[in-house]
C-alpha cells in the first residue's frame, strides 16, 4: 500500500458547463491540516463531495492508500467522518438521539459528554428544531469526538459558532492532527492553528 494516506490525482470539476478546477493534484499527510481556499463559486464544496466520493471528478481519480476510493467504499467510509455546510442532524430527533443515529458505536455516556463539552448541557433531549442554528452546528460537531476515524472533511466548521465554540473546535482540530489524524476543510476563519500543520490548496476564481 502506498505510504500517503489521501491522495488526489488530477481532478477536474464542471458544474453547469464551467469548469471551477482542472489538473488539481495534493496529498494529504497524517498529522495535517488542508484548507481548501477560494473564491465563492470555485468549488470548494464540490471538490469535498468529490474527496469523500459524494460526487464523481469530470476526471483524475482519489486515491486512499494508493488504491481509488471507488473500489473500497466500505473501507473508506468507515475512515471518514463527514460534516458538511448544512448540520446533517434529523430536526424532530434530540441532539441525544441524532448523535446515537450518526454514531451508533458510540455509548451513551460519550454522546452526552460530548454534548457537555460543547455547551449544550441542558438541552440533550430537546428536540433540535428548538435549537438555535449555532445549536445544531454544535450537534453536528459533536460526531468528531465521538467517531474515532482519521480522516475529517469538514465544509464550514465555525459557521454560526460563537468565540467559545470556535475556540473549542480549534482545541479538537489540534488534537486530532497530534494524535496523527488529518483534517481537510474549508472555511473562511482565520483560524489559530500551529501554520507548521496547516497545507493551503487554493483553487481558481471562476464564478457561477
Amino acid at each position: 500500500m502506498s505510504g500517503v494516506p489521501l491522495e488526489a490525482q488530477r481532478l477536474e470539476c464542471v458544474r453547469d458547463n464551467v469548469v471551477l478546477f482542472s489538473d488539481l493534484s495534493f496529498q494529504v499527510e497524517t498529522g495535517s491540516i488542508t484548507q481548501i481556499m477560494g473564491a465563492n463559486g470555485s468549488g470548494k464544496t464540490s471538490l469535498l463531495r468529490i474527496l469523500t466520493g459524494i460526487m464523481p471528478a469530470e476526471s483524475g481519480r482519489v486515491l486512499w492508500f494508493g488504491q481509488t476510493i471507488g473500489k473500497q467504499r466500505v473501507e473508506y467510509g468507515a475512515a471518514l467522518t463527514f460534516i458538511g455546510h448544512l448540520p446533517g442532524i434529523k430536526s424532530q430527533l434530540t441532539p441525544l438521539e441524532n448523535l446515537a443515529w450518526l454514531a451508533p458505536e458510540a455509548s451513551v455516556e460519550a454522546c452526552n459528554l460530548a454534548l457537555r463539552e460543547l455547551g449544550l448541557s441542558g438541552f440533550e433531549d430537546s428536540p433540535c428544531y428548538r435549537l438555535s442554528a449555532g445549536q445544531k452546528r454544535r450537534v453536528a460537531l459533536a460526531r468528531l469526538y465521538v467517531q474515532q476515524r482519521p480522516l475529517w472533511i469538514l465544509d464550514e466548521p465555525f459557521t454560526s459558532l460563537d468565540k467559545n465554540g470556535v475556540s473549542k473546535i480549534e482545541a479538537l482540530l489540534c488534537a486530532h492532527t497530534q494524535a496523527g489524524g488529518m483534517v481537510i476543510l474549508t472555511t473562511h476563519h482565520e483560524f489559530a492553528l500551529d501554520s507548521a500543520c496547516v497545507r493551503e490548496v487554493m483553487l481558481g476564481t471562476a464564478l457561477c
